[in-house]
């Protein structure tokens, strides 16, 4: 059965991001699924479909009493955080075109910054099985995405020529964009190539400015069937493919143990796909939204979705292609780098506010086509968009 163009986003709902909500994340989970069901004409009443994370602490029937949801038929999580974003979305995909349900929202809601901070790392009580892979290095001081992460950065910078000012290309264009967002955490705030070489070493080579934020918020998508889509309030994003990927030797994040480490195999099947569903290849992509934890994460994804050749990634980036009138506008709203981490969930968002044509920072050539990625170096996937 093909999913292609069967289901469509017709809701998003966010809440304010920050580093101190002050509120539980039951209550920004209600808020964001609320402006969801708002944005998208619908009443909470309708939903009776929920999809979240696995990290998400707020249960399906918590979620369902605070916001009056219905009866519910379908309930499900996705594991490995920010690989869960697009995996969320293929789960509501499913549920809606094989009748499980007919309005399935996905959400993810964290005090990320207040509460549980994922940039303390795996230290501590750990009751998840990735301890085995994770004790090999972890004896050696590698505790943190943002260490695992560097490891494979410098790898792959020195075969290929990447520099820093490269990945700082990456953060201040995508600051660029934030500086239009007044949702985002880069708001009003320039990042300069001054500011971003000087700024501190957290794990050689990647400094405070190649990680993403720790945000306290919330971020709904709502789904239903492209045709009832094509009667609520905004535009549909028609959901032409989307897909998770895993490959063989895969780790969590790190994956130290294959041949090589300077691509990205679970990304590259993800492409392969999404593309393959939806009939469509990287010339037909008009605007993205590429999971950016870390900076360098980008550049290799470029070459996992094929806009360039392996190790050429970096060349899109020195030609400005990531900015507003380049070949591949990409996080328009500043991503995880600079409005906000949502685990992936609000650069989805983004996507669907760039099919309806609502970006702040909206391209000036016409966007059909737009790709999405989640997560990077764990288990993942790839998500296309576009107008119905």
């Amino acid at each position: 059965m093909s999913l292609k163009n069967q289901a469509a986003i017709a809701g998003i709902g966010l809440t304010e991001f920050s580093k101190q909500s002050g509120v539980s994340e039951l209550s920004l989970a209600a808020q964001c699924i609320a402006a969801a069901c708002d944005d998208a004409g619908v009443s909470p009443s309708e939903i009776d479909g929920l999809v979240s994370y696995t990290l998400d602490s707020t249960d399906e029937i918590e979620v369902a009493r605070a916001v009056g949801a219905g009866d519910l038929s379908f309930f499900s999580r996705i594991n490995y955080g920010g690989g869960a974003a697009v995996g969320t979305i293929l789960q509501a995909v499913m549920a809606v075109v094989t009748g499980q349900a007919n309005t399935v929202v996905c959400w993810r809601a964290m005090n990320g910054r207040s509460g549980q901070r994922m940039g303390q790392g795996v230290s501590g009580n750990i009751i998840s099985s990735d301890l085995i892979h994770w004790s090999w290095y972890m004896a050696y001081g590698m505790l943190t995405p943002g260490s695992w992460i560097a490891l494979i950065a410098n790898k792959y910078m020195n075969a290929y020529g990447v520099t820093r000012e490269d990945l700082g290309r990456v953060a201040i264009s995508q600051r660029n964009y934030a500086l239009n967002n007044p949702r985002a955490f880069g708001y009003g705030k320039p990042l300069t190539m001054e500011d971003y070489l000087g700024s501190k070493m957290i794990a050689d080579p990647l400094c405070l400015y190649d990680f993403c934020q720790e945000t306290d918020g919330g971020c709904a998508i709502l789904i239903t069937s492209a045709e009832r889509a094509q009667d609520l309030r905004q535009k549909p994003a028609l959901i032409r493919g989307v897909t998770q990927a895993s490959t063989q030797g895969q780790e969590q994040m790190t994956s130290y143990y294959r041949s090589e480490l300077l691509s990205l195999p679970e990304m590259e099947m993800a492409a392969r796909r999404v593309y393959d569903m939806a009939e469509l290849g990287p010339n037909d992509i008009d605007a993205a939204c590429l999971y950016d934890a870390f900076t360098s994460e980008i550049i290799m994804q470029l070459e996992s979705f094929g806009f360039a050749a392996q190790g050429e990634g970096v060349e899109l980036v020195r030609d400005g292609a990531l900015d507003i009138d380049g070949r591949l506008p990409n996080n328009t709203h500043g991503g995880l780098l600079s409005e906000a981490y949502i685990h992936g969930m609000n650069n989805i968002a983004e996507a669907t506010r760039l099919v309806r044509g609502e970006s702040c920072n909206q391209p000036a050539k016409t966007v059909e086509h737009v790709l999405v990625s989640s997560g990077v170096g764990v288990p993942t996937g790839a998500l296309i968009l576009g107008p119905a």
